[in-house]
């Protein structure tokens, strides 16, 4: 979000008109563009990554994540490409373009493609569709699927090399099972504590966590801390009493205070638990909106993460949340095509300048950088 004027008479003429609305009562201070109030703002690159090499295109593109070097991690799905958009892969190629991008890709902070890979492979077995990727602090990429058959999280080398799997393909064994997950959507670490959190997921009710070097089950709960229960819930109304259970924890991010931050998506809310699984407190957000519109969040990168970045993917926008009570403090973006807009809006990412990336699932299908103005420092 920024403020665009083509002289600095144009800039104090629109400054004047945002006092006299405030005065007037026509305007919160909270409405303000970020520019008044100090809040982050960011202008989108248009030109980021750089363009694919080898016609590769991309499916739909479900999750983003930054490791600690400031490169970009992205998970696509490649069996989402038309065949329209595969002729260089017809036999014979019906045209030079177009080949599917491996499911896995590393960029780097200008966006220059690094490495790829990802797909079937001995040992393990690769999601039926691709959901979630999550970088470790030791530089390990976990990957989940949200298929219906695809109840299992893996776990690889940052060259690709497998390392563990925890759960198969299959059957859920449901929200209480220890060892099976339930087309699991997002996954977060704890570097200090060693341990994998899970948002478990779109078949299951829960968040649950495993030792990161072997898998092994630790603990798990539900909404409220409470036992996840399977039985059938009602869809989400506006002015309902909230669920009692996860609709589906559709993201989950440990912040620098160790405070665990939860999407329910399907309910319209973020809750916050200890890592331990006490609940905290919840922060509920756009309640009219009937198709889930918490689709991911970041904290913002100042030492004190004081904001919330959510992803509205049902209203095609970013929201700048206060982090401690989730007031809506501003927001950008708008459902379309172009630079800076969104199409099926489904994971973000924050990179240590704060740097801002998107990602798109549905028709979208492209991932977008946007540039905290100014960056808190130059990248490496």
């Amino acid at each position: 979000m920024r403020l665009h004027h083509n002289t600095r008479l144009g800039f104090y003429t629109l400054a004047a008109i945002f006092c006299l609305a405030i005065l007037a009562g026509c305007i919160s201070p909270q409405q303000l563009p970020a520019s008044f109030s100090g809040l982050p703002q960011y202008q989108v690159n248009p030109f980021w990554p750089q363009p694919l090499k080898d016609h590769w295109l991309f499916g739909q593109v479900s999750s983003v994540a930054v490791d600690r070097f400031d490169h970009v991690w992205v998970l696509h799905r490649p069996k989402t490409l038309l065949p329209d958009e595969l002729g260089a892969t017809q036999s014979p190629p019906t045209n030079r373009c177009c080949i599917a991008a491996p499911a896995v890709m590393e960029f780097d902070a200008a966006g220059h493609f690094l490495q790829g890979w990802g797909g079937a492979g001995k040992g393990y077995d690769w999601p039926s569709q691709e959901h979630g990727i999550h970088v470790d602090q030791q530089g390990f990429v976990w990957i989940s699927g949200n298929d219906k058959n695809d109840h299992h999280i893996l776990k690889f080398t940052r060259e690709g090399q497998f390392v563990l799997q925890i759960g198969k393909p299959g059957k859920s064994e449901g929200s209480n099972s220890h060892t099976q997950l339930g087309q699991p959507a997002a996954i977060e670490s704890d570097s200090l504590m060693n341990e994998i959190y899970v948002g478990d997921g779109y078949g299951n009710r829960r968040v649950i966590v495993f030792d990161a070097t072997t898998g092994a089950y630790k603990r798990h709960w539900g909404a409220y801390a409470h036992v996840p229960d399977d039985g059938k819930l009602p869809p989400y109304q506006p002015g309902a009493k909230p669920s009692a259970q996860f609709g589906n924890p559709h993201c989950i991010h440990l912040s620098r205070d160790k405070m665990l931050f939860v999407c329910d998506r399907p309910n319209n809310r973020i809750q916050v638990f200890q890592p331990s699984g006490q609940f905290i407190r919840e922060m509920f957000l756009e309640p009219l909106t009937l198709s889930g519109p918490i689709a991911d969040l970041a904290f913002s990168a100042d030492p004190e993460q004081r904001y919330l970045l959510t992803a509205d993917g049902s209203n095609s926008e970013i929201y700048v949340l206060d982090k401690n009570n989730g007031q809506k403090l501003a927001s950008f973006g708008r459902p379309g095509h172009q630079a800076g807009e969104f199409r099926s809006l489904h994971n973000i990412a924050i990179d240590s300048t704060g740097a801002l990336y998107t990602v798109e699932a549905g028709a979208g299908r492209r991932i977008q950088k946007f540039i905290l103005q100014p960056p808190l420092r130059q990248p490496p």
